[in-house]
């Protein structure tokens, strides 16, 4: 069956930089729209990131935009999330998603994917 597996979370001082990984089997990330969500305790699960099958859309929630960067290669069927600049409140569960092939990365802010890796812990100290 389709397997996400996040990788790169960690502990990071405020300010610091982290780079997160998502790699795929048994599904073609060149196909699907990819996204980074995120899960902080108490709260729901929020829309990050998302980037279009080819790389030409890319969305990002408004908390994030400036810092955090997503993109794609598609040859190694993993997508990445560069995050710079990181605040105590980034603090969460992140997770990849992808698919089906029909959900834009416009509608996958509001919509759920259908695929979901494991999560990566991210912890920001202040």
């Amino acid at each position: 069956q389709v397997q996400l597996v996040e990788s790169g979370g960690g502990l990071v001082q405020a300010g610091g930089s982290l780079r997160l990984s998502c790699s795929a089997s048994r599904l073609t990330f060149s196909d699907n729209t990819v996204g980074w969500f995120r899960q902080a305790p108490g709260k729901e699960r929020e829309f990050v990131a998302t980037i279009s099958s080819g790389g030409s859309n890319i969305y990002y929630a408004d908390s994030v935009k400036g810092r955090f960067t997503i993109s794609r290669d598609n040859a190694k069927n993993t997508v990445y999330l560069q995050m710079n600049s990181l605040k105590p409140e980034d603090t969460a569960v992140y997770y990849c998603a992808a698919g089906p092939p029909s959900l834009t990365a416009q509608a996958m802010r509001v919509m759920p994917p259908r695929y979901w890796g494991q999560g990566t812990q991210v912890t920001v100290s202040s």
